[in-house]
């Protein structure tokens, strides 16, 4: 704030004496606000209050943080123990099926014994199942009969015992891998479940805690946006006193070179006034093109569309009094009183433009007097509408007294009186 007042203020360049050029002219700043003690003393508390209010909720916030990483912890470790008995369930489902398939395997090798048991038995009985070994072997009908049916008779006693056992073990096998495979299951599924509820009690304190830290997080975060809302205040008033008291500096500091400047103007004004009527042929009553500088001071408004208007003119800040001069020989049209410029002169320049000056204090001359370039005609004032003492300075090339207003200043810079340059 204090860099931009003080940005503004010294863009707003005095415009020097009227021969050396002139800058465009800036709309003065208003003064800043000046903020009184209390003001700034209340916002100062306000401050502090501030400051202090998230320094307690900043502790609250940090036991919450350190509560959230506990139950964070806690929750994972719950998690990775849910999901431990999930991989020893899907284990133990795995051995299930493992023993299923051997539970199968077992019941096909009784099936496969008890049908080669009935086989047997039938063969035993399609044979003639009352006959002995030995009957059986006598019962021959010669050497080769009687050895093929030994044989027979020796495998078929060594598979019936290969059967029945492998029936007996079959079963055993069968029992214990079905009681394993229940205990194991029934083992995780519980192992599963205790993990499972851990895991819901220790996601509910999670949420517990993430709900109460964001609530005290929030809080946090209010007060802060009030301490900053406090401090960008007690800012402001600060910046807005330092503004003021620099402003004050600089407008006294304008002023004193505004005087100065206008004091070298105006002297430099007179001493051109001089040295052209001393220049002059005939006094008075001679004609001259030397031109001279009207007026001198400070350009506060240029020509050309102002608020909707039209500015037919240039409105040049000097002290009352300041004398106002004859820019070329010519003949007065008019002096006097003229509305909204509460007292003007008109002139008739020899070089066929009228040139008019309004809002003047004081005039010199009357109408049909003939004077001479640099011969002053008036007096800066503060008649009429006019809002500060200056002189409203027009030029109608046409001569025409009260239309065909051109701009003054390429006017005058084209005849030696250098105004520089001003913005319409």
């Amino acid at each position: 704030m204090r860099t931009a007042l003080v940005g503004a203020l010294t863009s707003a360049v005095l415009i020097g004496a009227v021969q050396v050029g002139s800058a465009a002219p800036t709309l003065a700043a208003p003064p800043p606000p000046n903020p009184t003690d209390g003001q700034i003393s209340a916002a100062q508390t306000e401050q502090q209050s501030a400051a202090a209010e998230v320094g307690r909720i900043a502790g609250l916030v940090a036991v919450a943080e350190a509560e959230l990483e506990r139950v964070g912890i806690e929750a994972e470790a719950a998690g990775t123990a849910y999901l431990l008995a999930e991989e020893a369930l899907l284990q133990a489902q795995s051995a299930a099926e493992r023993t299923a398939s051997e539970l199968q395997e077992a019941a096909n090798a009784v099936s496969a014994a008890k049908v080669r048991i009935e086989q047997f038995s039938r063969d035993s009985y399609m044979n003639g199942s009352m006959l002995s070994t030995t009957a059986a072997l006598l019962d021959a009908d010669g050497p080769g009969e009687l050895i093929q049916r030994a044989a027979l008779l020796d495998y078929v006693a060594a598979n019936e015992v290969d059967v029945l056992g492998q029936l007996q073990v079959a079963k055993v096998a069968q029992a214990n891998a079905d009681s394993a495979a229940r205990a194991a299951r029934d083992e995780t599924v519980a192992a599963e479940e205790v993990a499972r509820v851990a895991k819901a009690q220790a996601d509910a304190q999670l949420a517990a805690q993430e709900t109460a830290y964001a609530a005290v997080a929030e809080q946090k975060a209010a007060h802060e946006a009030e301490l900053q809302a406090a401090q960008i205040k007690l800012l402001e008033l600060q910046g807005a006193r330092n503004a003021y008291e620099q402003y004050m500096a600089q407008k006294q500091a304008e002023e004193a070179a505004a005087l100065a400047a206008a004091q070298r103007s105006a002297a430099a004004a007179a001493e051109a006034a001089a040295a052209a009527r001393n220049n002059s042929n005939g006094g008075a009553v001679g004609r001259s093109t030397a031109y001279v500088a009207p007026f001198s001071g400070r350009i506060t408004s240029c020509f050309g569309a102002r608020w909707g208007t039209s500015h037919n003119g240039l409105d040049v800040a000097s002290p009352i009094g300041t004398p106002l001069y004859a820019p070329i020989s010519g003949t007065v049209q008019r002096a006097g009183s003229a509305t909204g410029f509460g007292l003007a002169v008109y002139l008739l320049g020899d070089d066929g433009a009228v040139y008019v000056y309004g809002h003047i204090n004081d005039y010199f001359v009357r109408a049909g007097e003939r004077v001479v370039a640099g011969q002053q005609i008036a007096e800066v004032g503060n008649r009429g509408n006019s809002t500060g003492p200056h002189v409203h300075f027009e030029v109608h090339p046409s001569g025409a007294m009260y239309s065909g207003a051109a701009n003054p200043v390429p006017w005058l810079n084209a005849r030696g009186i250098q105004l520089g340059a001003c913005g319409g």
